[in-house]
């Protein structure tokens, strides 16, 4: 029989993750129940159990008294003398019980009491499990639809995918497998409850840690993350090493580290650029691919004008403004975008500001000075302009 119980526990340590001692403890108490249940009170029972053989030792400590009032709590003389010789008044012995000597309630309390246990202990195992993964990406299988939630088996326990964390242009089907990002996990009397998403702009960036080895060892960083579900994710990258290019190590070989993210977010488009110290050429590098004459940035308010090319003004702003909008998110600045036509027309504007010279701009059409930050007027433009900023 102790070579069973044995088993049985090696069993479910194994299975439920569950330690031995826990198990024991649970058996102990489950006595203790079952002789409180049996005999009205348990203060004096104990109960021992061998750890190596699963032997145990159940019994009750009784006063020795020469006029017993509580058989409980007391015992005779006489009957002391039959446990232990030496024993006299005063003195306290120990009385096995037999567990067999329960009445059959008292032994299904008893049952009821270690199974409630290993419940309760499957649920911890599993909360704690899932709640070190929280703010982290896991694969899960696709259950079914609960209404407009999505149940998503992750292996020992369900999340649910609500509503409002869902893509909308996503469907999926009954097995299919998808990651989700693990928003939160609580702790409920019916277990865990593990909330997930398809929509967070971290799920975007763990996946590009797991996907692209230079974030994981961080010799590339991801500095900023903008992202419209379903549609378009802008992302800006940097190098710690000079040697390593942060949106080539993102994009890879063919665009095969990209493009394996793009296919697990269902077709979303990402955008990749290079981030810079610099506030007007990382806005410059956030509107891309919209090529960019001038910009105006102001650190101190976070806002910045934009000059592009007349034919350049849809690119930049995007389709129903998404490109503007996911720049300023991305670089945490309000954008306001001009083509040149439109500049040339504001208040203080002086067309030859933003004429070239071949000789004094670089291809890009960028020049290696700064302009001055004194003689602007209150729609960003004046006469004290010496250069475009990048």
């Amino acid at each position: 029989m102790n070579k069973e119980l044995m088993e049985a526990l090696e069993i479910l340590e194994r299975e439920k993750e569950i330690s031995k001692d826990t198990l024991f403890e649970a058996i102990e108490n489950s006595l203790i129940t079952a002789y409180k249940n049996h005999f009205g009170k348990a203060d004096n029972v104990k109960v021992e159990i061998d750890r190596e053989t699963c032997d145990y030792y159940c019994y009750a400590e009784k006063e020795v008294v020469d006029e017993v009032e509580d058989p409980v709590m007391q015992i005779s003389p006489e009957e002391a003398k039959e446990i232990d010789p030496k024993a006299k008044t005063g003195d306290i012995v120990r009385v096995e019980i037999r567990s067999k000597e329960f009445g059959r309630i008292a032994t299904q309390n008893a049952k009821s009491v270690i199974l409630q246990k290993i419940r309760e202990e499957e649920r911890s195992v599993i909360y704690n499990q899932y709640f070190e993964k929280e703010k982290d990406v896991v694969t899960g299988i696709v259950q079914r639809y609960m209404g407009k939630n999505i149940s998503i088996n992750l292996g020992k326990a369900d999340a649910i995918l609500n509503e409002n964390e869902q893509v909308r242009t996503e469907h999926f089907r009954p097995t299919e497998r998808i990651k989700v990002y693990i928003l939160e996990v609580r702790n409920t009397p019916k277990g865990p409850r593990i909330l997930v998403s398809r929509t967070h702009p971290e799920l975007v960036k763990r996946l590009f840690e797991s996907e692209v080895t230079e974030i994981k060892d961080g010799t590339v960083e991801i500095m900023s993350i903008a992202r419209e579900a379903g549609s378009r994710t802008k992302i800006a990258v940097r190098s710690n090493n000079p040697n390593v290019d942060a949106v080539g190590a993102c994009v890879g070989i063919n665009g095969a580290r990209v493009n394996s993210i793009v296919d697990e977010l269902c077709g979303e488009k990402i955008d990749i650029v290079n981030w810079d110290e610099n506030p007007g050429n990382l806005i410059q590098n956030a509107l891309s691919p919209a090529k960019i004459v001038a910009v105006f940035a102001d650190p101190d308010e976070k806002t910045a004008k934009v000059v592009v090319p007349d034919y350049q003004l849809s690119l930049a702003i995007g389709k129903e403004g998404q490109n503007a909008r996911l720049a300023a998110r991305l670089t945490g600045y309000k954008i306001d975008i001009k083509s040149e036509t439109q500049a040339k027309d504001a208040p203080g504007f002086r067309y030859e500001d933003y004429v070239y010279d071949d000789e004094e701009y670089d291809e890009e059409g960028y020049s290696d000075e700064d302009y001055s930050e004194e003689g602007y007027d209150e729609e960003g433009y004046g006469e004290a302009y010496e250069e475009s900023v990048e």
